[in-house]
């Protein structure tokens, strides 16, 4: 049988160097074109929502974040898993869905129960959906530290803590966001920094004034609006 095929490519020569040819080209064609990795992607179809919840210990945020909407999410077409991942004043909630189902349209159902379950949730919470990444992606984790030797006192590190996280927010975040195939960057401990009011109870008792009068002065204090022209003897 082999001395027979032999024969007949050494007979057809022609025929045989077309076929090397052509099965060559469809080599290249398929090398070029098929989407086949060394990794290839096994990713499930999945959501992931992040919701910060500043200020809460993670006894707190898995009662008052991550479970209220482990609720909502329940019964969501297509659902074949759910966990969580409940961190200081951080809830990380993944959504496995069925290979059948599309990734927009996964991404859309959840959308619409998290529109449903936000006025459950406390002040600030917020809850946001993951950019959409394969699990093929890598995660690093870095932190910003104090310069060696600074002072420890405690008021000095609460200042520290606060510079941190405004650098990091204002600063770093938007450097690595915009470096390519950066997903997203999530920001976690330090402390955010805040204007506060604080009021005095007698000051409002002796101007006849409520607290909701304070909010308001506040609130128009921060307003914005644009500008425009006076003419004089208009």
């Amino acid at each position: 049988m082999v001395s027979r095929l032999l024969d007949i490519s050494l007979r057809q020569r022609m025929l045989v160097i077309i076929c090397a040819l052509m099965i060559g080209a469809g080599g290249v064609y398929a090398f070029r074109t098929i989407p086949i990795d060394a990794f290839p992607d096994v990713t499930s179809v999945l959501v992931q929502v992040v919701t910060k919840a500043p200020g809460l210990s993670p006894a707190e945020v898995e009662r008052l974040v991550t479970y209220p909407i482990e609720l909502q999410l329940t019964g969501v077409p297509a659902l074949t898993e759910m966990r969580s991942l409940t961190k200081v004043g951080l809830s990380l909630i993944t959504i496995v869905f069925d290979d059948s189902m599309d990734i927009n349209l996964a991404r859309q159902l959840v959308l619409e129960r998290l529109l449903e379950v936000e006025e459950q949730l406390p002040p600030g919470a917020e809850p946001m959906l993951v950019p959409n990444s394969t699990g093929l992606g890598e995660v690093f984790q870095y932190y910003l530290d104090a310069p060696q030797g600074a002072a420890v006192d405690a008021e000095v590190e609460h200042q520290n803590l606060i510079a941190q996280r405004t650098i990091q927010d204002w600063v770093i975040r938007p450097i690595l966001k915009s470096t390519p195939e950066v997903i997203d960057v999530n920001s976690m401990g330090g402390y955010v920094k805040q204007y506060q009011v604080l009021v005095e109870p007698g000051l409002l008792r002796k101007y006849n004034l409520t607290l909701r009068e304070v909010f308001d002065a506040v609130s128009r204090n921060n307003a914005n609006a644009g500008g425009n022209i006076l003419e004089k003897h208009a």
